[in-house]
């Protein structure tokens, strides 16, 4: 099973503060692993702040209440940015096309196109990513810890985060809030 482009969603009986009613975007799922960003946790950083963090301007200011997400729990100081496939990033840029819609880039020179109003037409930026180490999310998925599902752009980059959970399990034609936590046994 390749998860590369799909949501896993976290169940509700997901207790770890971490990925507590999360949806994950795996941007790439190898035989050694699996690499995601979490899209629904923002955090208490403007962008204005986080750009001048890597001495950017921000000189498109309708983008300034733009949000950024704790993508997961590792390398929290490293930023990420998952956006749309729009523009022409140069040979040097830190890029991986995930799909023919979306790439995941972690360059500066992505960061100062969004700031001059040039970057992509969608992107979602987190500090940090989540990780699994060889099949170790195949099992965390037997247990019953994540739904997965294929991904959907308009979730990730138009629907707000307070709503992507809920969304993203609709797409499998369930309400994830009417799942109980308990695990039974026939």
């Amino acid at each position: 099973m390749n998860l590369t482009n799909n949501f896993i969603i976290a169940m509700p009986s997901l207790s770890d503060p971490i990925f507590e009613k999360t949806v994950s975007y795996i941007c790439q799922h190898t035989s050694q692993g699996a690499m995601g960003l979490t899209i629904n946790h923002p955090i208490e950083i403007s962008f204005r702040y986080f750009l001048s963090q890597l001495d950017i301007t921000l000189e498109e200011d309708s983008l300034a209440s733009t949000p950024i997400y704790l993508g997961g729990p590792i390398q929290t100081q490293h930023g990420f940015i998952l956006h749309s496939n729009d523009i022409e990033l140069p040979d040097s840029s830190q890029s991986l096309k995930i799909n023919d819609a979306i790439s995941l880039s972690s360059s500066k020179d992505i960061l100062y196109a969004i700031a001059k109003g040039k970057g992509p037409s969608k992107f979602l930026i987190t500090l940090g990513y989540a990780g699994w180490i060889k099949d170790q999310l195949e099992q965390e998925i037997l247990q019953n810890s994540w739904l997965n599902v294929v991904s959907n752009n308009d979730i990730i980059f138009s629907t707000p985060a307070s709503k992507r959970w809920e969304k993203a399990a609709s797409q499998l034609g369930i309400d994830i809030n009417l799942i109980s936590g308990d695990i039974g046994h026939a």
